[in-house]
């Protein structure tokens, strides 16, 4: 379990787990392979998601690569002969890093992919299933699939669909080139694209930005948001319906009137 105080490390000290405040922070920790994400990286991604999603302490997520050379460069090529040499080896390596994308797919909380450096592939995957993308003026996007003739994951190829449309992701996917953050923000495969030196504070300031708003509304909002990108007949509208009555029920609703009526700053509990 992850100290609310405390730091964490799984998978050998590659995956990192830091707080401050309400705001959790996750270090893809392999600079030597640029954050090339192993089985065991996911394994433990899935175990600091685990722990953060039951902690009512931690209202939003930063991900993040350690070094100044990536955020994540994507899957670990050293254990492709081992771990994904065909199609069968695929199914296994699937199955062993499944549960670390559905949690994260699956958050239920607002996540932030704090960005430097590499982008790519299997990284550019994970900051894709982050809600928002802050990035250095030095970050390098791109998905080298058809590069190693290999399929892109399905889930990840509609996330990019969703983000930049399909004709760049046509363009992206089937060049293989990359692009500049710039070049990113201007697609809108990013959010914003800031200097280097300040990457910190800006994805910091958005963090605390949303720490400080009501947790149920902003769950309320990533809900519904996931639910209408989805086909209309898959739309769970019974789970929009129920966190609706529960912002509208909630003491945080109270608040919020109050603090408005009184021209004060809120002070949200999440209940």
């Amino acid at each position: 379990m992850l100290e609310r105080t405390g730091h964490m490390a799984l998978a050998d000290g590659r995956m990192l787990a830091d707080r401050e405040g309400g705001v959790g922070i996750i270090t893809f920790n392999q600079p030597e392979k640029r954050n090339a994400m192993s089985i065991e990286m996911w394994e433990g991604l899935g175990d600091i998601l685990d722990a953060y999603a039951a902690d009512e302490t931690i209202t939003c997520v930063i991900l993040q690569g350690a070094g100044d050379k990536a955020f994540v460069s994507g899957a670990d090529i050293s254990q492709f002969a081992r771990n994904r040499s065909n199609a069968e080896a695929q199914k296994e390596y699937e199955r062993r890093t499944g549960g670390g994308r559905t949690k994260l797919a699956d958050f239920p909380k607002p996540v932030i992919a704090k960005i430097r450096g590499f982008c790519m592939g299997g990284g550019l995957a994970i900051a894709m299933a982050a809600d928002l993308r802050v990035s250095a003026e030095d970050g390098q996007f791109g998905i080298p699939a058809a590069r190693l003739s290999i399929a892109y994951a399905p889930d990840s190829v509609k996330r990019l669909v969703d983000l930049v449309g399909p004709a760049q992701a046509r363009m992206i996917l089937y060049t293989g080139r990359r692009l500049t953050a710039a070049q990113a923000e201007r697609v809108g495969l990013i959010n914003e694209c800031v200097t280097v030196d300040a990457l910190d504070d800006a994805a910091m300031s958005l963090a605390r930005t949303i720490a400080e708003n009501a947790p149920l509304s902003i769950r309320a909002s990533k809900l519904t948001i996931n639910e209408m990108l989805k086909d209309e007949g898959k739309r769970n509208m019974e789970a929009i319906r129920a966190i609706g009555e529960l912002c509208f029920n909630s003491a945080d609703y109270k608040e919020g009137r109050t603090a408005f009526m009184e021209k004060r700053k809120p002070v949200f509990t999440g209940r």
